[in-house]
């Protein structure tokens, strides 16, 4: 009985449903706690995973459903240049330093990964997979493939990443005094991608365009950067 319950439930539809009702919760939670630590999107990642581990899904069986959130990905991303039209007037103002953070945050993660890896000894396959981990998850994958690395391993650390620097962020600039706008949405898009833009942007509105357009210019400086740095490794 219980297994033809479950078979009628696990179907893609029902994994569609978990997850939106998963960030619902994490959303209340959010709202409830008032701190960065009760992230949406990790709520909702650990209860879905309690679900699939407690019922023994395999995630291509989740995917089948949860595929479509991100399919939504995409167009999320592209919404993101609304808010930067409305600051156009901010971002023609401050394009140059924009460029110039962006440029500095991809170099920083890219060496910041170097250093690291080599330290602890890790294979290259792994560095070369951990390289792109600052980036949103599209273009990290596309870069992985290019130098060897292992998408799915690429994946899950951009996915640690914009978590934890969504966590992290904001009470960390707090601490350090940094509290300008442009500054601030620089920091969280380069730094921590889709899942620091959506911080962002609950913080204001200047601070989400600037995050999501550094999310772009960032995407495209940390490509152009391991290109070239492929041709070196």
């Amino acid at each position: 009985m219980l297994h033809e319950f479950w078979e009628t439930l696990n179907q893609p539809l029902f994994w569609l449903a978990l997850s939106v009702a998963a960030y619902a919760v994490g959303q209340r939670a959010n709202a409830l706690a008032k701190t960065p630590i009760c992230n949406p999107l990790l709520i909702a990642t650990f209860l879905i995973a309690v679900v699939m581990v407690v019922t023994d899904t395999p995630l291509a069986d989740y995917n089948v459903g949860g595929g479509y959130v991100t399919m939504l990905l995409t167009p999320a991303t592209v919404s993101l240049a609304v808010p930067i039209y409305r600051k156009l007037d901010v971002l023609k103002k401050n394009l140059v330093p924009v460029l110039a953070g962006a440029l500095a945050g991809s170099v920083t993660s890219i060496i910041s990964v170097l250093v690291l890896t080599r330290l602890f000894n890790l294979p290259e396959q792994i560095s070369r997979s951990l390289l792109p981990k600052s980036v949103t998850t599209p273009i990290g994958i596309r870069i992985s493939e290019q130098l060897g690395g292992i998408p799915s391993l690429t994946a899950i650390i951009i996915v640690l990443t914009g978590i934890v620097g969504a966590i992290l962020a904001p009470t960390l600039l707090r601490l350090l005094h940094l509290d300008e706008p442009v500054a601030l949405g620089v920091g969280m898009g380069t730094g921590c991608h889709a899942f620091g833009t959506a911080t962002a942007i609950q913080i204001g509105e200047t601070q989400g365009a600037m995050s999501g357009l550094s999310l772009g210019v960032a995407g495209v400086f940390t490509a152009i950067l391991l290109s070239i740095l492929n041709l070196f490794l």
